[in-house]
This record gives C-alpha cells, structure tokens and sequence, in this order.
C-alpha cells in the first residue's frame, strides 16, 4: 500500500511541476498568462487589451499617467500611474517628434 501512496505522491508533484510558472524562470512548459488591461477612454471602457494593444494606445498618448486602469486582481479602478506594469510602457514609449528649427 505505501508504495501506491508514493507513486500517487510523485505523479501529483510531476503534474504540479509541469503546470508551475515563476517569473524569470526559463520554464519551457508553460508561458506566462497574458495579462490584460482595460483603460477609460474618452469616458468609454475599452478592452480587454493585450499589452501590444496597450503600447499603441499608450504611443497614439489615447493613454497616459493619468488614464484609469483595471486588470484583474485590482479592486477597482486605478490610475495608470499607481500601476507598475503599465508605467513601464509608458516609460518606454517614444516622446512626440518635434522638429528642431
């Protein structure tokens, strides 16, 4: 009988493993879950959004600091500030060409 246990055990972990994520691992099982995004626009609620669809709103500045954001695990909705995630694309998008006289 002990040896059904620990063959149920090991077959419990292997399953666990194989549908385990941690960030900056190189877990070749699975990928990250895709986060995703809404955002009040112009006071409409738009998304769900990717973060492909996010950066072009955010580069078309449809989106900045101060747009309302949700994703899920928020409580409600939050500036896009006060979300790390997002403050990076922000962060990392272009500033508006102005040519130089």
């Amino acid at each position: 009988m002990s040896l059904a246990v620990a063959q149920q055990m090991v077959n419990t972990m292997n399953q666990t493993m194989q549908h385990m994520w941690m960030p900056g691992a190189q877990n070749t099982l699975m990928s990250a879950p895709a986060q995703i995004y809404y955002a009040m626009i112009e006071n409409s609620q738009v998304g769900p959004l990717s973060e492909a669809d996010l950066t072009k709103l955010i580069n078309e500045r449809k989106i900045d600091k101060a747009t309302y954001m949700w994703m899920p695990g928020l409580s409600g909705w939050q500036p896009a500030e006060k979300l790390p995630s997002v403050m990076r694309m922000v962060a990392l998008s272009p500033p508006p060409f102005e040519q130089q006289q």
